[in-house]
């Protein structure tokens, strides 16, 4: 199972992290909405690892044979190794090339309830929470749990489903 699941968990993670890497020089082209919408597709194209990885060990270590328990566990693991793969690169991202993240989404937030027509005193509470947004991102403690609840929560979905579509029982031989 080991091998599955580092195999199928490194390369979900890789397709993150090259998308990632990819999107940096356009960040200021796409903007927050079309990211939003870019980072969502390919969380849910590096959570079809998931279920390549949970019928790969269907076919390749259990003998065709699978029960949802077994199926949700090589997932759930190679959502970790996925996982951990995101924050990583995330973190690599907002370090070395976009340490201007958070004020830059503060500004976004502020932006958009002023687009929407809203009033000074949502603007005011927009405010706030855009100042108090940076300096939560400025916690470790927080980014990185935060970073890694922005694609467990899909592949966590992408198990289940995998899981329960893939479970197979053992054929009794004809006599």
């Amino acid at each position: 199972m080991k091998k599955t699941v580092w195999i199928f968990g490194l390369i979900s993670g890789g397709i993150f992290a090259v998308m990632m890497v990819a999107t940096v020089p356009f960040v200021d082209r796409i903007g927050f909405d079309k990211g939003y919408i870019l980072g969502y597709t390919t969380i849910v194209a590096g959570a079809l690892m998931i279920f390549f990885g949970i019928r790969s060990y269907r076919q390749n270590v259990s003998g065709g044979r699978l029960t949802f328990g077994r199926g949700f566990a090589v997932g759930i693991l190679i959502s970790l190794v996925s996982s951990a793969c995101y924050t990583a690169a995330g973190e690599v991202i907002y370090s070395k090339f976009m340490p201007d993240f958070p004020d830059k989404y503060a500004a976004y937030m502020i932006e958009k309830a002023k687009a929407a027509g809203a009033s000074q005193a949502e603007i005011d509470k927009k405010t706030k929470e855009a100042k108090d947004f940076r300096q939560m991102y400025d916690n470790p403690a927080w980014r990185l749990p935060m970073t890694f609840a922005e694609v467990f929560p899909v592949e966590l979905v992408v198990t289940l489903i995998s899981a329960a579509i893939l479970r197979k029982k053992a054929t009794s031989p004809v006599t």
